[in-house]
């Protein structure tokens, strides 16, 4: 099977190549440009051909465009270096790593920063969640590929920053709708516009679908709104207000290898008797506030407020049916903090130069219980703790002109992070504990551009990254009870050295390719997964890569876009178990590659056709189970017209166009065999938006 997926890939591959070979030879003399990218997660607006290290922006139409909008995945697959899984899970959410970093997470997002509009999403302790963002909104998503511990603190693997749509200056209405298969059905309403110095943009919508696989039943209704107030000329004030409801997210749970091939739909049995799944609601708040002093001088000030009530059914414990463990979980969380940046643009020593400096604050508090679960029914409590993270951060960073073509830029961040659990359930004695972090991360930089278009760049950078609270869980246990207090989890380094070039060639092509080396020390590492409670210990790592994508105008109206990653991690020092040493780290394939293919028509007709080929990986770190190669295509279509003030937007999708069977999702080290989540097979989605311009 194996060898059969890649004689596939390798025809792929030559037909790709036949074809832009004969659209090479049909370009026409006034193609379309491609627009200037400019970089602003990078704590400064910077063109992306000069940033001093590797960076992937994805714009609107590549975001929204005839997608289904199910995931973050839909369009990040593009990303060189970033590995993603679980689209179709919305209990464990969407699983992201970059250059293998996140790949460990038993749910949600690890070891990367995410932002949504400047206000983070990732948590005082690390986690990160996208549950509550809602694609239709959103306008350009930026991913810093590699450590960014000295502009974000604890980020080993990167930033993905997602910007939301400002209103247009013509005030517009828009609805959607999308029905697809498993019973999808999503509709959204958004509003935007420009009132005198107000800009807004208001967004709501509302997913219900059944699922390929049995209990795997979604429900949620999002809020995502942006105001942006001027003040003058000068200044400028930001609100951004956002909510999310979940009442139903169920979890049909991992599968065997021979259960997938007897039945890829059905659900893991102990997660029906234990009704395993979630729901919860949210609410956020977030204040950005830019000043211009003058062309030299800029501070920018942050302050946000997030309240979420949360509980799940989690499939853990007895292979026993009916027998009751402490698989119910609840938390009520207040995560709140803000920061303030300055920046100055000048010059040194007769040279242009610019500096930034500021500092972050983030405080999470999550009031946690845990519960009896009696076949599915909530029970007597079981654990209860105050859980507090405190993340105080501060940092600088300096570009300085050389010469005309040459930039040196080095920073540094200085991180303290304190841990606290305060143990009330005393029946099996006081479990409280505290621990403290604290790690300065250095960077430097080199931007070289010999020749107009060509751009070469080397940097270094270290990061740091804490386990989360979810990884510093006790993993004792008395009579089927978690213990409470913290394990001996420490927190992870890793020292990395990167080179690259970036291309552009007449705006009609944009290459890049880059390479890296790092070392991991005290890596956090999953060694055994029950159900979805996940146990972790450190280990040293190696990791080597090389990542290349290439953004190409071919002729009018029709665009190429192709992503390749090869990684090669590995277990280097395993104190708990020397036999992994060697081993191939879990969950990452060695070979990624994307390519798409999207053609548009000055009719307002467009046509995308997209492939991601994924290798074989291992899904345990004994490296003794493998997840098969896939190769998965999706093409979707539509058209963009116009009736008077009305713009009308059919569009139709074939996910899974070839019927690939394949793992939309891999638990590492899942007790038992129980691996995989099917992902679904052929299926088609379609769907009208109209919007109205005042």
């Amino acid at each position: 099977m194996y060898h059969f997926a890649h004689f596939r890939f390798f025809l792929l591959f030559l037909t790709i190549g036949s074809l832009l070979q004969t659209v090479s030879a049909q370009t026409a003399l006034n193609p379309d440009k491609l627009e200037e990218l400019i970089v602003t997660s990078s704590r400064v607006e910077k063109s992306l051909l000069e940033l001093p290290s590797a960076v992937t922006i994805i714009n609107q139409n590549d975001i929204q465009l005839g997608r289904q909008q199910l995931g973050l995945d839909e369009s990040l697959n593009r990303v060189p270096g970033l590995f993603s899984q679980n689209r179709y899970n919305f209990t464990q959410d969407l699983r992201i790593s970059i250059r293998g970093f996140g790949a460990r997470a038993s749910f949600g997002i690890r070891g990367i920063k995410v932002f949504v509009d400047d206000i983070p999403s990732t948590l005082a302790d690390g986690q990160s969640g996208v549950d509550d963002v809602d694609l239709g909104s959103v306008q350009r998503i930026e991913v810093i590929r590699g450590p960014s511990s000295s502009l974000y603190g604890s980020a080993s693997g990167g930033v993905i920053s997602l910007y939301t749509e400002d209103g247009p200056e013509t005030p517009f209405a828009e609805a959607n709708i999308t029905i697809g298969g498993f019973d999808q059905q999503k509709y959204q309403f958004k509003v935007g516009g420009q009132y005198d110095r107000l800009n807004y943009l208001v967004n709501v919508s509302y997913l219900s679908m059944d699922g390929f696989r049995d209990h795997s039943e979604v429900e949620h209704t999002l809020l995502n709104s942006k105001f942006r107030y001027d003040i003058d000329d000068s200044s400028s004030l930001t609100m951004i207000i956002n909510a999310a409801d979940s009442p139903t997210a169920n979890d049909a749970g991992a599968i065997t290898a021979a259960d997938v091939a007897a039945d890829p739909q059905q659900a893991q049995p102990r997660n029906l008797r234990s009704n395993a799944g979630e729901e919860f609601d949210q609410q956020k708040i977030g204040f950005v506030y830019r000043k211009s002093f003058n062309e030299n001088h800029q501070i920018t000030l942050r302050n946000y407020y997030l309240w979420k009530n949360f509980q799940t059914f989690l499939p853990i414990g007895t292979h026993i049916p009916f027998v009751a463990d402490d698989g119910v979980v609840e938390f009520d969380r207040f995560f709140f903090g803000g920061g303030a940046q300055y920046t100055y643009t000048g010059t040194l020593f007769g040279r242009p130069n610019r500096f930034t400096a500021g500092f972050d604050i983030d405080i999470q508090e999550d009031d946690r219980q845990r519960f009896l679960n009696n076949a599915g029914v909530k029970g007597a409590l079981s654990f209860d703790q105050l859980e507090e993270a405190e993340s105080y951060g501060f940092y600088f960073r300096n570009e300085f002109a050389i010469t005309d073509t040459l930039e040196f830029t080095f920073g540094g961040r200085y991180d303290m992070l304190n841990f606290s659990v305060d143990d009330r359930f005393l029946a099996n004695a006081d479990q409280s504990s505290k621990l403290d972090f604290d790690e300065f991360s250095p960077t430097l930089g080199l931007a070289w551009n010999p020749l107009p278009g060509l751009h070469l760049y080397s940097n270094y950078a270290t990061s740091f990254e804490t386990p989360t609270f979810t990884e510093l869980a006790n993993p004792a246990r008395n009579s089927n009870v978690d213990l409470g207090g913290f394990n001996n989890v420490k927190a992870q380094t890793a020292d990395s050295f990167e080179v690259g070039i970036k291309v552009s060639l007449y705006d009609r092509l944009l290459f890049d390719v880059a390479v890296y080396t790092m070392q991991i020390d005290d890596e956090i590492s999953n060694i055994s997964t029950t159900g979805t409670r996940g146990v972790f210990t450190n280990a040293d790592t190696q990791r080597k890569g090389l990542e290349a994508s290439v953004v190409a105008d071919i002729f009018m109206g029709l665009k190429l876009t192709a992503a390749y990653t090869y990684s090669d991690f590995e277990f280097d020092n395993v104190p708990d178990n020397t036999a992994w040493e060697g081993n191939k780290l879990p969950g990452l394939p060695d070979h990624q590659f994307y390519a798409e293919l999207a053609y548009t028509h000055d009719s307002g007709l467009y046509v995308v056709w997209d492939i991601l080929y994924i290798d074989k990986f291992f899904a345990n770190n004994a490296n003794t189970a493998i997840n098969e190669s896939s190769i998965v295509a999706n093409l979707r279509a539509g058209y963009r017209g116009r009736i008077g003030k009305w713009a009308v937007s059919p569009f139709v999708g074939l996910n899974n166009m070839f019927d690939e069977n394949y793992i939309s999702n891999v638990r590492i080290n899942g007790f038992g065999g129980r691996l995989f989540e099917p992902a679904p097979d052929f299926n088609v989605y379609a769907g009208l938006t109209l919007r109205h311009s005042f």
